[in-house]
């Protein structure tokens, strides 16, 4: 079992009437709210928290791509993976990810998670997610029709890119280039292990059976919600003859340790019910425009939950997985997993065992959680869970999709700069 640090880096100061006064997070959410002065002291404080978790002994330190919105302040997610392959000695990278179809040309990405992986010596995971619709559609204007052949295309190039020994010539449908021969090159070979995230689309799953990367269900909604989907995954890999290594999947779980269950509950009821209620609040003006959802996926009925979490935003959507955002109903949902250390590592052994899932992505820092709380949280499970969980899956299964960094001594370790003589 994997276990991951993930970061969203969400906006901590949003306002109590935010609900009342702004229609949505993203895409056309008020300038005016944004505080870089406050944001200075953000971003240092995630940076510092991202570290931490890596030195306390999380296998991989997560960050991803978003636009426009106070979900999560990473417009670039190559930077602050830069920044932790300089800082950081073991823990994998794992940039989830790189919205290819954004990228003019998409050899930027190659080029530039070829540098995270040399900086690092071979610790990069590379993520490859269409993007929300938000991001993509909204923010960045590309038309929802052609976002999916843009992004296998990019796909495409960016491999070329990393394997092909001599310059070459790209002559696609939306790129063409005389000459493709990036500087560096990943430390890897053929390149660095390609992870997918998704929401339940089934070309995404078929795509990644094919290919055989792994699939990663980014779930705001908690293992019960998320059982659907996984399910869903499996089954898909059974009528594709595929074996169910759990590692060929990833699972995004909120998490909150405390001493006891009523510690928990107190002091992780502010930060849920922030991310909840004002986090997730998303105009469904913006959650699916026409072309974004592929016929498939239509028809196999499978929502998105994006779209539920817009439907939530003005009352609507019904069923149990709409999105709530009061603490207990939170809760109740399995949104959250909360409690002392040993009850949060047996909820986890049930998530991972009943999804069959082996890499594990923990989100310990959520809503307007500060740094003190985040980093609590984080020691607590490192040091309380973690053993607990770790050895899951390894008696039987290999991870083929982890990182192959080069071996320690060859790496250069995080150093101060010397001064000047």
């Amino acid at each position: 079992m994997k276990l991951m640090w993930f970061h969203l880096m969400p906006y901590t100061e949003l306002p109590d009437d935010f609900v009342e006064k702004h229609p949505s997070v993203w895409v056309d959410i008020d300038p005016a709210l944004f505080n870089p002065e406050r944001a200075h002291r953000m971003y240092n404080d995630f940076l510092d928290e991202l570290q931490f978790a890596a030195e306390v002994g999380f296998d991989a330190v997560c960050v991803n791509e978003h636009h426009n919105n106070a979900y999560g302040l990473m417009p670039s997610p190559n930077l602050i993976a830069s920044a932790m392959a300089r800082s950081t000695r073991d823990a994998a990278l794992c940039v989830m990810g790189n919205s290819l179809a954004l990228y003019n040309p998409p050899v930027r990405v190659a080029e530039e998670m070829a540098m995270i992986d040399c900086i690092s010596g071979g610790r990069l995971i590379a993520g490859f997610p269409v993007g929300s619709p938000m991001d993509t559609c909204f923010a960045y204007g590309q038309n929802p029709s052609t976002l999916r052949p843009r992004y296998y295309e990019a796909h495409d190039l960016i491999l070329k890119a990393w394997t092909e020994d001599k310059p070459f010539a790209f002559n696609g449908r939306f790129n063409q280039q005389r000459y493709v021969n990036i500087w560096p090159r990943p430390v890897q070979k053929p390149h660095p292990p390609i992870w997918v995230p998704g929401s339940g689309a089934l070309e995404t799953w078929r795509w990644c059976a094919a290919m055989d990367y792994v699939y990663c269900y980014l779930s705001y909604f908690g293992y019960k919600s998320g059982m659907e989907v996984m399910n869903g995954f499996w089954g898909e890999m059974d009528g594709l003859g595929k074996d169910r290594n759990p590692y060929r999947a990833g699972f995004l779980q909120f998490v909150g340790v405390a001493d006891s269950y009523e510690e928990a509950y107190r002091i992780y009821k502010e930060p849920a019910e922030y991310f909840y209620g004002r986090c997730l609040r998303i105009d469904p003006r913006f959650a699916s425009p026409p072309g974004y959802t592929t016929e498939a996926t239509i028809r196999a009925r499978v929502q998105s939950q994006i779209t539920l979490a817009a439907a939530a935003a003005i009352g609507g959507g019904g069923g149990r997985n709409q999105t709530v955002s009061d603490w207990d109903s939170i809760l109740d949902r399995g949104y959250m997993i909360i409690g002392s250390p040993d009850q949060v590592a047996e909820r986890l052994k049930e998530v991972a065992t009943t999804l069959n899932v082996g890499h594990l992505m923990l989100l310990l820092q959520f809503g307007n959680m500060g740094r003190d709380l985040a980093n609590h949280n984080t020691r607590l499970f490192a040091e309380k869970v973690m053993p607990q969980i770790h050895g899951l899956f390894d008696d039987r299964w290999e991870d083929r999709w982890w990182p192959q960094a080069l071996p320690r001594a060859q790496r250069v370790d995080p150093r101060p700069a010397v001064a000047a003589e």
